[in-house]
């Protein structure tokens, strides 16, 4: 007798657990499907979106410093040619004549 009290305690006690495990599953499927309906009248963005957003920062931020770097180096050459002195102005290599002055009012009169 007391083996089979054994087996039937054993049987409810399997029973129980059972009904706890598939409880348990239930309940993890109703939170899941809730979190999804609250995340959709949120307009929450999926993984998939974050994750695409995510690779077009990390290129925008690339090309950001990739920008930076080449307006630091512009301007460092700007600076550079600002720095350098103005030439003088060439004279003229001897030997070169002058244009002649341009007949003035006068010249009209004779």
């Amino acid at each position: 007798m007391r083996g089979k009290m054994a087996d039937d305690l054993a049987g409810v006690a399997g029973g129980a657990f059972s009904a706890l495990a598939g409880l348990r599953r239930e309940l993890g499927e109703l939170v899941r499907t809730g979190t999804d309906e609250m995340a959709q009248r949120l307009a929450l963005a999926s993984r998939e979106e974050v994750e695409v957003l995510r690779d077009l920062l990390d290129r925008a931020l690339a090309e950001h410093e990739t920008l930076a770097a080449q307006v630091a180096s512009l301007e460092a050459r700007l600076a550079a040619l600002e720095a350098k002195p103005e030439a003088p102005p060439q004279s003229k290599p001897r030997g070169q004549k002058s244009a002649p002055p341009s007949p003035g009012p006068q010249a009209e009169e004779e």
